[in-house]
Parts: C-alpha cells; structure tokens; sequence
C-alpha cells in the first residue's frame, strides 16, 4: 500500500490526483500549516530533512520531490497511461513539463507570494520602505516574469488544450498546480481562454474530484 505524506495547500494534491487517476489503493497521512506562519509542521522533517511534501512510501521505497515521484508512479504502475507513446515529441513534451513545472514555474510564483507578504510582516517603522521595495521587485521583475510565463502556458494549450499532445497525460497533473497557483497571482482567467478552459477541464475530472475529497480542502481549486 502506498502511503502519502500530505500537506494542506501544497504539491502533495497533485499526487493523490495522479492516484486516483491511476486507481491505485493509498493510504494518506495528513500535516497541516502553521495558521500563523504558513509553513509546514516540524513533523513533516522526520519523514524527510527538508521537512517538505509530498513524498511517499511504498514498501521499502521512499520518494520526495513531486517530479519525481510522479516518475516514479508512472514507470512503476502506470502500464503506458496518462503518458504518450515512448520516444515521440510528446513523449518529450511530457518529460520537459514534468521539469519545468518546478524548475521554471513556481520560482517567480513563489517570489510574488514571499514580496506579496513582506510588508506585512515588517516591522511598523520600516513598513513603508519594505512595501516600496517589494513594490519595485514585483513591477519591475516578478510581474513581467509571470507574465512570460503565463504568456507561454497559453500559447501551448492553445493547440489541443493539453501540455503533451491531444491526450490528457501527467504533464497536465504536474502543470496543474502553477496554473492554478498562476489564476490566483498572475493572471485573470477571463483574459486567458485557453488556460481557463485548461483548469475548467482538469477541476470536472472525476479522480480530481475524488483527490479533493480524500485530501482536504484545497484553496486552488
């Protein structure tokens, strides 16, 4: 039985999500948020040093890092679903969205997210000077960055509706959480039809519904 290892709010949802597309039997730890702080629960690092999700365990194996463990599931159980056949573009496509949906996304997302809250959490005197400073990093970089990004997503869905060819595969799974994290902080669906459509798609899937159910409320979706 494969266990996750699954924070509220996080990575993690794409895992179940891919399990359920899957029909894998799982079983699910929960760890909840720091309501405060947002951060992940000193719990979390005796499963892994970096105290992060997801990671799972299935019999002696033990994955982190949602890329991989998405690998993992795919060459392991999958049988050839949810990826295109082996060795085509697609097949390429796929192998670069599962990448880049980490390596390239969520950096600039995440930046918005800390220069978003960094006033705040300023102390009163300087509050002005941090929110002019996070202001200026947002305008000048972040913003433009996410733009590109968004810009990019839109323009690639725009062929089939999917990241790796005319099928659903993992790469829509993986894509799932910037695009859903970029609705919130970088762009408005009404001006993005194809990424709308895109998230519209993925939120009426039946083992994304049954995700939701088994892991907990999920602000993005």
């Amino acid at each position: 039985m494969i266990l996750v290892h699954h924070l509220n709010d996080s990575r993690s949802q794409r895992v179940l999500w891919l399990l359920e597309e899957l029909g894998l039997p799982y079983e699910i730890k929960k760890y909840q948020r720091d309501a405060r702080t947002y951060l992940a629960p000193p719990e979390l690092r005796a499963i892994h040093p970096l105290g992060k999700s997801p990671v799972i365990e299935d019999g002696d194996v033990k994955v982190a890092e949602t890329g991989a463990v998405v690998e993992y599931l795919l060459s392991t159980y999958a049988n050839d679903r949810l990826q295109p056949p082996a060795g085509t573009e697609d097949d390429r496509k796929l192998t670069y969205w599962l990448h880049y949906a980490e390596g390239s996304a969520m950096p600039p997302l995440l930046l918005k997210l800390v220069f978003g809250r960094l006033p705040a959490g300023a102390p009163g005197f300087i509050r002005p000077i941090a929110k002019a400073i996070a202001a200026k990093a947002q305008s000048s970089f972040i913003d433009p960055q996410l733009k590109a990004h968004a810009d990019y997503w839109e323009s690639e869905l725009a062929a089939t509706g999917w990241f790796a060819g005319p099928q659903f595969t993992a790469a829509d799974i993986m894509m799932s959480f910037p695009v859903e994290a970029g609705a919130v902080r970088a762009f408005k669906r009404a001006d993005r039809p194809h990424l709308d459509a895109f998230l519209t798609a993925i939120h009426a899937r039946p083992a994304y519904q049954r995700a939701l159910e088994r892991g907990g409320p999920y602000s993005y979706a």
